[in-house]
């Protein structure tokens, strides 16, 4: 078993994201950090290969974006799970922390 603190990993980057990987030594699955100021986006990108992944929102708000003009509120709380092929993105509209899940890992 191990365990994180999320607290840790509490850190911004002025007009920019910052990404912390938590778990990338595992063969089923990886975690990522990623903190985004206000105003930045994690732009729309698309991965080819099998597999599914989830972008839960931590703290903040924002969209998580899809193929095309796709947006979809994202508050503290929400989870989006998606395919790895299918287009996936995030803009923050106040500091926003999201955590990453893939499985399997890339």
């Amino acid at each position: 078993m191990k365990v994180l603190q999320l607290a840790d990993t509490n850190e911004y980057t002025p007009k920019a994201m910052k990404r912390f990987f938590l778990v990338e030594d595992s063969e089923n699955f990886k975690i990522i950090n990623f903190n985004l100021d206000e105003g930045v986006t994690f732009p729309v990108h698309s991965h080819d290969l099998d597999g599914e992944l989830s972008i839960q929102v931590l703290e903040g708000e924002g969209f998580f974006l899809g193929e095309g003009d796709a947006a979809i509120p994202a508050r503290q709380g929400d989870i989006l799970i998606s395919e790895i092929r299918e287009p996936h993105g995030v803009r923050a509209t106040s500091k926003m922390r999201i955590l990453v899940t893939i499985a399997p890992p890339i």
